[in-house]
């Protein structure tokens, strides 16, 4: 006589995101990597490290920095004045946007963020520093810059 088998179970149905697809992110407590959650999520277990991190309150603004120690993506909540990196405890000057300023590093061209104000900024990839705030520079001086760089 043959055994009837037991049907196969059904698999869990998959996650399906918020109809309106609105989504959010954090920095992952456990190995610093950027995670993307849906509005209304509590908590986010991370898949690589399988850290639970804790969701701000619905209406937290957060914002976002590079650790100037580490160059670790720092998340913290908007209108703080310092942050502390839990990797290398470097505490960060948090500075809103209007606050910050760009230049083009003078050597290598690369994109540098510096508190506006300021007269120079190091680069972080080839400590070239760079002057701002500069508005007029004559022809001569300009050679003289460009000869002292060669």
């Amino acid at each position: 006589m043959p055994v009837p088998l037991a049907p196969y179970p059904t698999p869990p149905a998959p996650y399906t995101p918020p109809a309106n697809g609105v989504q959010s992110q954090l920095v992952c407590s456990g190995c610093r990597n950027l995670l993307v959650f849906p509005v209304g999520a509590t908590s986010v277990c991370c898949a690589v490290c399988n850290a639970v991190t804790a969701v701000p309150p619905p209406g937290t603004e957060m914002a976002q920095l590079v650790c100037g120690g580490c160059h670790t993506l720092l998340m913290y909540i908007r209108g703080a004045t310092s942050v502390q990196c839990s990797c290398c405890h470097t505490v960060n000057l948090a500075l809103e946007a209007n606050q910050v300023a760009h230049v083009n590093c003078g050597n290598c061209r690369m994109l540098l963020a510096y508190q506006y104000g300021a007269r120079s900024v190091k680069c972080a990839v080839c400590n070239f520093v760079t002057s701002v705030g500069v508005s007029v520079i004559s022809y001569s001086s300009l050679t003289r810059f460009s000869l002292n760089c060669l």
